[in-house]
């Protein structure tokens, strides 16, 4: 057995019995995940706005699986969600955001200026979208029992992208909130520390998910 391998199973371990949340679950990278949570043995509540692939998905995966249709972007939604997640489970150990939206346009170009409407959406979806959801799921980790004897109770993990450092023509409003995402992470983590609530972020290159086909310069 290769070092990487053997790596992978004792991380493995440390996920058996967890509760996680992903938010985007239902395609992409989250679906993805989803998946691996259940192979190794998570709880998991599918966080997404997409009713048919949402539901689709945790009636596949089994009684592990649960389906909540929400908006990151929404306060009340989000805390709906995570409350039926919490009462469900019992507890919330995992959440990965990946839950987000891209669009392609520039800052000017031949057919105008940047939707200015545009732009606060992919802002309240990507940026607000995964603070809301950090905020109001570190409440709930926080009332978890430590799972190791570093105190540690949760792990929050974000997406941002390669876009955050090397944005691209047309990725004006998408780089912005990836940035944003990158920024947040070390201030989160130190507040959240003295809960046992680690702080991640991953920062993917180009994948090809259905994010990705929706793409339309405009």
């Amino acid at each position: 057995m290769t070092k990487s391998k053997k790596f992978i199973q004792e991380r493995t371990k440390d996920i058996a019995g967890k509760t996680a949340i992903v938010t985007g679950g239902a395609s992409g990278l989250g679906l993805a995940t989803v998946e691996n949570y259940i192979a190794a043995g998570a709880n998991v509540a599918i966080f997404d706005m997409n009713e048919k692939e949402g539901k689709a998905a945790a009636e596949r995966l089994g009684a592990n699986a649960s389906y909540f249709n929400m908006d990151v972007s929404c306060s009340e939604s989000v805390q709906q969600a995570i409350n039926a997640t919490w009462e469900q489970f019992q507890a919330l150990h995992i959440v990965n955001n990946f839950a987000g939206i891209g669009p392609a346009c520039k800052t000017f170009s031949k057919k105008g200026p940047h939707s200015l409407d545009m732009y606060v959406k992919v802002v309240m979806i990507n940026q607000v979208g995964t603070f809301n959801m950090c905020r109001l799921a570190a409440e709930k980790m926080a009332l978890n029992e430590p799972v190791n004897s570093d105190g540690l109770r949760g792990v929050l993990i974000n997406t941002a992208s390669v876009a955050a450092y090397e944005g691209q023509i047309g990725q004006v409003a998408y780089s912005a909130t990836k940035g944003a995402v990158v920024s947040m992470t070390l201030p989160m983590a130190r507040e959240l520390a003295p809960y046992g609530i680690r702080v991640v972020t991953i920062a993917p290159g180009l994948i090809h998910t259905p994010l990705f086909d929706t793409i339309e310069e405009s």
